[in-house]
């Protein structure tokens, strides 16, 4: 790779001919950006930077400063449980599509008649106090 020093003015390439910039020059090109109230979009195209490669210093740039706030690692193991009753209507009812239960591991179970639903609530209930499945 080829220094990025640019102090004569010419611009350095890489081996695979990127133009390379210096600390210094994207630190000034971001202070420039953040004073002059435009768009990373149109500052990127006046000051001559694929956007692509703008976009990155300022994500870069926003991380080292902290702006960005740290997000939580959901649980992987933690279950919600949802209670469902299933009522009588009056009248011929069309047949509904089977209520599909997706469980860990790519298991999945199917109820397509409201009598199963006591088979699938005590099924539910038995793996809830066993540990969690191991895939």
């Amino acid at each position: 790779m080829t220094s990025t020093d640019t102090t004569d003015g010419i611009l350095k390439t890489d081996v695979l001919g990127r133009v390379r910039s210096s600390r210094q020059r994207r630190e000034q090109v971001l202070n420039e950006f953040e004073e002059s109230g435009l768009s990373g979009v149109k500052f990127a195209q006046l000051a001559g930077i694929k956007y692509t490669t703008f976009a990155t210093w300022i994500q870069r740039r926003r991380k080292k400063q902290g702006k960005y706030p740290k997000l939580a690692k959901p649980k992987v193991d933690s279950i919600r449980w949802l209670e469902a009753s299933v009522g009588q209507s009056p009248g011929p009812q069309p047949p509904s599509p089977p209520l599909v239960i997706r469980l860990p591991c790519g298991v999945r179970m199917e109820i397509s008649d409201s009598a199963q639903t006591a088979l699938a609530a005590a099924l539910l209930k038995h793996i809830r106090q066993d540990q969690p499945p191991q895939c």
